[in-house]
């Protein structure tokens, strides 16, 4: 099966600042290409770090507090609040995926490294893109013929090598409904799985029987 890769989802032309870049720079840039981060480049175009908004923010937080009355901030959001240059500023280092990675190796590390994009750098280091949580969930808006087809094509026929006339495929909104009949017990968890694996599937739900228990489980 061909899973869709970070390069056919990612945006190439990323917004990036210099590391000198100022406070003012940095909120400019931002307004200007209505975007909620920046990328920090060195000058042959490798990522040192992420500016976002929330990067920014300690500083009015830092500002607004005359009196004194808000709780008192982290050593870090004390350090945002005072910086100046991109440099002090940025979240380092910075996330990087690869433009041949799979959307599911990409959203792994996002949510394991809690962030909400990935820069995407090539093997010299130099980024070539970006990719946003909103990038990856696109892979859900496939057409549902399109999911059918490589469920019959992908899985049934070339990788399961089953007869495609002995399980229906329904799918609807992502979701896909498996009736038919397999020949062995022990398929029917693998073709829901590698269902499952097919960029676009929302749920599976496999209603299939078979003609041999080879699983020893009963009924």
């Amino acid at each position: 099966m061909r899973h869709r890769e970070v390069r056919e989802l990612m945006t190439r032309e990323v917004v990036t600042v210099a590391r000198d870049a100022t406070f003012k720079d940095i909120v400019r840039t931002l307004g200007e290409h209505d975007v909620s981060a920046v990328a920090v480049t060195d000058t042959v175009g490798r990522p040192l770090g992420v500016i976002s908004e929330g990067d920014l923010l300690p500083k009015p937080a830092d500002q607004g507090d005359w009196f004194g009355s808000l709780p008192r901030p982290e050593p870090w959001e004390s350090d945002k609040a005072a910086g100046t240059s991109a440099e002090e500023l940025m979240s380092a280092p910075p996330v990087c995926a690869r433009p041949e990675w799979t959307v599911a190796e990409a959203a792994r590390l996002m949510e394991s490294q809690r962030v909400k994009r990935l820069l995407v750098v090539d093997e010299s280091d130099v980024l070539v893109g970006i990719v946003t949580r909103g990038d990856l969930l696109r892979i859900f808006l496939r057409d549902d013929a399109a999911i059918r087809h490589e469920i019959y094509g992908e899985v049934l026929a070339r990788t399961l090598r089953l007869d495609p006339a002995s399980v229906s495929v329904d799918v609807t909104d992502g979701r896909v409904t498996l009736h038919g009949v397999v020949r062995f017990r022990s398929l029917v968890p693998v073709v829901e799985r590698l269902c499952r694996t097919v960029d676009g599937v929302v749920r599976v739900d496999a209603h299939l029987a078979w003609e041999t228990d080879d699983t020893g489980m009963g009924p």
